[in-house]
């Protein structure tokens, strides 16, 4: 099953992404797919600032792997754009299992390293409206179909 919303302003994306937040669990895994500048990071930021993280949130871009661990449980940021679907020496698979909550931006380039069970968000600019976006939510396993029966 497949979730589409329309979001029209930063505030309404954070506002989805918080409450998606308020169904985490450890080991969470959410992949977010979108072009440059669509709301990857903001999306992140908002589910982050509801994990109760002190620390500001930035694009991981040229880190690739961002740990939080201030929170009520660590978020592990992660952007694979750059590393060209070469992730063999990261390790990322560690951080499905870290009791965290994991959250990996051009999560499409790096498609045989993804876990089954996920929350797939694709995130898409509006052509008319710059402060438009439409998000398509795609749950993988059970515990994901019951966070967006949950909050959807």
């Amino acid at each position: 099953m497949e979730y589409k919303i329309t979001t029209y302003s930063e505030e309404e994306t954070i506002e989805l992404a918080q409450n998606i937040e308020s169904e985490k669990f450890p080991n969470m895994v959410i992949c977010l797919r979108g072009d440059l500048g669509s709301g990857k990071t903001v999306f992140t930021k908002g589910f982050a600032q509801a994990m109760e993280i002190d620390e500001e949130v930035t694009s991981p871009t040229f880190n690739i792997i961002k740990e939080y661990l201030s929170g009520d449980m660590p978020l592990f940021h992660m952007d694979v754009y750059r590393l060209d679907g070469q992730v063999d020496e990261l390790g990322i698979e560690e951080y499905f299992t870290k009791k965290g909550v994991t959250i990996i931006e051009w999560a499409d380039m790096i498609p045989d390293y993804l876990p089954e069970k996920r929350l797939d968000i694709k995130i898409r600019n509006s052509e008319d409206d710059e402060n438009k976006r439409t998000i398509t939510i795609t749950p993988y396993g059970r515990k994901y179909e019951e966070i967006c029966e949950a909050v959807l």
